[in-house]
């Protein structure tokens, strides 16, 4: 049995649910509400050292990170695969997703955010500008990559969804809900469009969790 410990809006836990539906895998939600501080409390911090989602449980053991959890899942979890068989081709696919994932996503958490308004005392105004700079800044270096290499096809990597597309939906889901203007990204665009006319993304998505608000 396969255990998710996550919450609706982080993109973390989406990129996750994401790789579980494409694999076509069963699993238990725990929801954390992380806007409410869940994942505080001293019952989840003996889950997670690192008091973040997403969490995977299984076969008795927790996985975390999210990238690694994919992953362990496509390891695991073979069919179908994330991942190129070939190593340039993995090369390219993790390293777009890393732009998403690594690039974009730790500028604009929910810890990074609240700092930011908390501690630096920065206005509403000011947390949104500094999240839109840094989505732009991050998706018109992909957007280069996307429309100038050859190996871009319907989605990230040729004519099926992998790693790179389960990382770039959960941003651009995360870009649309603080308004970025994504006008300038077309290629971005076309593929999350086609990520979500399938059904394995649109079941990931977040307002379709049970904790969705």
């Amino acid at each position: 049995m396969l255990k998710l410990y996550g919450y609706f809006r982080s993109s973390a836990s989406y990129r996750v649910r994401i790789a579980l539906s494409m694999k076509g895998l069963d699993y238990e939600q725990v929801s954390i509400h992380l806007a409410k501080g869940r994942q505080y409390t001293p019952e989840f911090s003996q889950v997670s050292p690192q008091n973040l989602v997403p969490v995977l449980e299984h076969d008795g053991r927790r996985f975390y990170q999210s990238l690694a959890i994919i992953n362990y899942l496509d390891e695991t979890f073979p069919q179908p695969p994330l991942l190129p068989r070939d190593s340039v081709e993995r090369n390219r696919v993790r390293s777009l997703a890393l732009i998403s994932a690594c690039e974009i996503h730790p500028l604009n958490n929910t810890r990074v955010l609240a700092y930011l308004t908390d501690t630096l005392k920065l206005t509403d105004e000011q947390k949104t500008a500094w999240y839109r700079h840094w989505v732009t800044v991050g998706f018109t270096a992909l957007e280069k990559r996307l429309a100038a290499e050859k190996e871009t096809g319907q989605f990230c990597h040729g004519d099926t969804p992998g790693f790179a597309d389960i990382t770039l939906v959960p941003q651009v889901a995360n870009a649309n809900r603080f308004k970025v203007d994504l006008d300038a990204f077309p290629v971005i665009r076309r593929i999350d469009e086609s990520c979500l006319a399938l059904e394995p993304f649109r079941k990931a998505m977040p307002q379709n969790q049970p904790d969705a608000e």
